[in-house]
């Protein structure tokens, strides 16, 4: 009878832990990096409570378990040189970190205790909580005029929707957070039907079968997909302008686009978004209009995925997945007084791009530098993974070759006609980051000539597309400012 049942439990354990989904990438790399995942984020936040799944994950990450306190954490992985970190989005949390194989044991001891049994400590909760909102409040709106400006356009462009908050929530909704609510969250959340167990390197034979046998302590939970209504896009150009005392004027824009990483069209569309404004690179055409031949400001980008952080990095980060992304344009800051005349540049410069297409010339060397940057973004073990945990979330091959593959079939017709049915220079949001809100307010609704002032002479023809820039239509259906200390705060 015993043998029985303890046979019964072992057969009850194996399917349990059949029901966690694993992305495994066996190497000879005596590197072994865990990327342990669940399929919920900043929009399964409860209602009211914005900013309860990353404040969660912080705990996980920087919070201690319950038998070892963070601080004890750090000391053991410091002579290890390593660390676990944690990032939150709005569909996804991942928790990641590598470690040599020598020390596999303890790493994966002390991550195992973290994410199963928090410690949940009320001096934890309370300096995260502060953290969060001083992240809020001083570095974000403070101290980062750009990813400000980015992170108030998906606010715009998602308001009333489960994305329409930051992940790291608001102020006012984290000073009101309890232990409580981060515990329920993590009940509800932290299951094995959210779970992907991602594990690359040169980890041992049946250690990839033991952590998920480790991870069947989780509740089952049940697969839940959140409902996503269709963002609603602006009426012609709804503008938002943040006033703020600072020395410059950052300028984000964007609107919803109804395809992701899983839709056919997406290669066309990145090699469109690409050629338009490369991250932190000088092949865009917004980079060579607005940066190389006027001088106006550091760069000048485009995207169809959510980047956050772009300015301090090169490469996206993975398990940033989500079913809706919008197209974007990032104008990093310029001098005040060209500000209208940015502003205008850009969207001159994309409307162009929708009634012109791009040149054969230009979508060859597009797609071949595309061909190549892919290896970039898949050049380290963390980021193979990152992506191949991506890639099954989103139901397309491996990433590298899927793309590659996906590039050599596009034609010219493919990705004109990607822009002509995706873009558009018009029912766009537009975020501006500005000290004289008003004196632009009222630019923007009189329609007044925009110029620029250049420090060095500029060819006759550059002059006369000044002209023709600097009086492009602003089709505008609002424009309204807000003082920078109440956005991210309610």
């Amino acid at each position: 009878m015993i043998r029985r049942c303890a046979l019964a439990l072992l057969v009850l354990a194996s399917l349990e832990a059949q029901q966690i989904e694993t992305v495994t990438l066996p190497s000879q790399s005596p590197l072994v990096t865990f990327r342990i995942l669940f399929k919920t984020g900043a929009a399964a936040d409860p209602a009211g409570k914005p900013g309860a799944a990353a404040l969660t994950a912080a705990m996980l990450a920087q919070g201690g378990s319950r038998e070892v306190p963070y601080d004890q954490i750090v000391h053991a992985l410091f002579p290890i040189a390593a660390s676990i970190a944690s990032q939150v989005d709005k569909e996804m949390t991942v928790f990641h970190g590598s470690t040599h194989i020598d020390n596999l044991e303890k790493y994966y001891g002390l991550l195992r205790s973290m994410l199963l049994d928090p410690g949940w400590r009320e001096d934890d909760f309370r300096r995260l909580k502060t953290d969060a909102i001083n992240h809020l409040r001083v570095e974000l709106r403070g101290n980062n005029d750009e990813e400000l400006g980015k992170e108030a356009l998906y606010e715009r462009i998602y308001e009333g929707h489960p994305y329409g908050h930051g992940s790291i929530g608001t102020v006012s909704a984290l000073e009101h957070m309890t232990l409580d609510d981060l515990k329920a969250f993590y009940r509800q959340n932290y299951t094995r039907a959210n779970l992907v167990i991602g594990l690359t390197g040169g980890f041992p034979k049946g250690f990839a079968e033991k952590v998920t046998a480790d991870f069947s302590k989780l509740p089952a939970g049940a697969p839940r997909r959140l409902e996503l209504p269709e963002p609603k896009p602006a009426r012609k150009l709804r503008v938002r302008l943040i006033e703020k005392n600072t020395r410059a004027t950052a300028i984000s824009m964007g609107f919803p686009i109804p395809i992701n990483r899983s839709s056919p069209e997406w290669p066309a569309l990145l090699v469109a978004q690409s050629y338009l404004g490369q991250h932190r690179s000088s092949k865009g055409h917004l980079y060579h209009r607005l940066r190389e031949l006027r001088g106006l400001n550091y760069g000048d980008y485009a995207y169809i995925e959510y980047f956050p952080r772009g300015m301090f990095q090169f490469e996206p980060d993975p398990n940033l997945a989500r079913r809706q992304q919008i197209f974007q344009i990032w104008i990093r800051p310029v001098e005040p007084q060209n500000g209208m005349f940015a502003l205008r540049a850009a969207l001159y410069e994309l409307d162009k791009l929708v009634a012109s297409g791009i040149s054969k010339e230009d979508f060859e060397s597009t797609r071949q530098f595309l061909s190549k940057f892919v290896n970039l973004l898949t050049q380290t073990q963390t980021a193979q993974l990152g992506y191949a945990i991506d890639s099954k979330y989103y139901g397309i091959p491996e990433f590298n070759g899927y793309l590659k593959t996906a590039l050599a079939r596009l034609t010219l017709d493919d990705v004109n006609g990607a822009i002509r049915k995706y873009l558009h220079p018009t029912n766009l949001d537009i975020i501006v980051v500005t000290k004289d809100a008003q004196a632009m307010k009222d630019a923007i609704q009189s329609g007044a000539l925009s110029t620029i002032v250049y420090v060095s002479p500029k060819p006759k023809e550059v002059l006369e597309e000044d002209k023709l820039v600097g009086s492009y239509k602003l089709d505008v259906s609002s424009v309204d400012v807000v003082p920078v200390d109440t956005v991210f705060e309610k």
